[in-house]
């Protein structure tokens, strides 16, 4: 397979984002807080976490349950040094208790996957719990008896909010508690609290924010969690155009925890309705990365003009995450992110459409 890297992307390791760099970005805050080892991953790397607040009102929260998804535990540290040393986080602290696990995946983390050592997809444990990052979470959420929790993800750049072609560089959801999606009252707060934490966001023309699929899965640990009546709220980290490390979306995930914790303090969540929650378009996976505008193809002798996608798969190789482009296909109902019209190139040979995808993507690369 070819290999290609593309200048439009920065290919530093800011995405990677490994337990031994948390570590180092957490000690140099130099916080009057210690971590706990709260217990072990499968390849015994330690479970890391921490509580903070005074308020009647506990919050639980994790990041990094998919280890590749490190946008949230970032946001979680700007989080924490604002809480620690602003006169807004001394009042945010005065109304919720806070208990983070920070990389409840260490171990994908470490190898930047989704999956965890077992090649499990520990968002699907919950039930079975056979994984001891999972038992570890449910120890938490056991002994510390929240109230609230929250359940931080990342997701790729193919959600739009809605039928837009704007990214959806936050995505939420309140979580069903059974087949039905019914609203019941403890999905009913969640649904609140999105309203609320999104009310204050300036939203621009160029991203969205976007409402997750609210299909049921027991085993989905937001669902498990508000079956057992504790509002949970899902956040997706999406993607903010032109910025593939995510600086952009690590800002508005960190403007969004914020505005949670204050409106669980001060309770301002109560004055929100269930339409709010469902005025947020639910998101649609029909973006791509770039796409080739008016590309000659020719499919059995039958020559006509055609958009060609590209889509970037995310690999970790010597410390960095690499994007590596591949051909996806020429669906009518897909958007690029990015767009390169080739209605006057010249250059570019007709592309036979039956060609392998690999064959494709070298024509297209050095257009990129």
């Amino acid at each position: 397979m070819l290999v290609y890297f593309c200048n439009m992307i920065d290919v530093n390791n800011s995405r990677y984002f490994p337990p031994k760099t948390f570590l180092s970005a957490y000690n140099a805050m130099n916080l009057d807080l210690k971590l706990e080892e709260l217990g072990r991953s499968e390849e015994e790397r330690p479970i890391y976490g921490l509580t903070l607040g005074t308020g009647k009102k506990k919050v639980l929260a994790w990041s990094q349950m998919h280890g590749n998804e490190t946008t949230t535990t970032k946001a979680l540290l700007d989080l924490l040094l604002h809480l620690e040393t602003s006169a807004e986080g001394k009042l945010i602290k005065e109304g919720v208790c806070f208990r983070i696990i920070f990389q409840l995946n260490p171990d994908g983390a470490y190898r930047y996957t989704r999956l965890n050592a077992n090649q499990v997809d520990l968002n699907r444990d919950a039930v079975a719990q056979t994984q001891q990052e999972t038992k570890v979470l449910m120890q938490e959420f056991a002994s510390f008896a929240p109230d609230f929790c929250l359940n931080l993800h990342g997701q790729r750049t193919i959600f739009a909010a809605g039928t837009t072609t704007k990214p959806a560089a936050l995505s939420f959801l309140a979580p069903s508690a059974n087949a039905e999606r019914s609203i019941t009252p403890t999905r009913k707060i969640a649904m609140q609290l999105i309203a609320a934490l999104i009310e204050p966001l300036v939203v621009s023309n160029e991203w969205g924010i976007g409402r997750y699929d609210d299909g049921f899965n027991i085993n989905c640990v937001g669902d498990y969690f508000t079956a057992k009546d504790v509002p949970t709220l899902l956040y997706e980290a999406g993607h903010f155009p032109g910025d593939y490390n995510r600086s952009e979306t690590r800002r508005l995930i960190f403007e969004s925890l914020i505005n949670v914790l204050k409106s669980i303090g001060n309770e301002s969540y109560k004055l929100f309705y269930n339409e709010a929650y469902f005025g947020i378009p639910e998101n649609s996976n029909h973006l791509r990365d770039v796409e080739f505008k008016n590309v000659t193809i020719v499919n059995n002798q039958k020559v006509t003009k055609s958009s060609l996608f590209v889509q970037y798969t995310e690999y970790l190789k010597d410390g960095q995450v690499r994007f590596f482009p591949e051909y996806v296909g020429n669906q009518s109902d897909w958007s690029g992110l990015r767009q390169i019209d080739l209605a006057e190139n010249s250059t570019l040979m007709p592309i036979d459409i039956n060609d392998s995808s690999e064959k494709i993507m070298e024509s297209l690369i050095s257009l990129m």
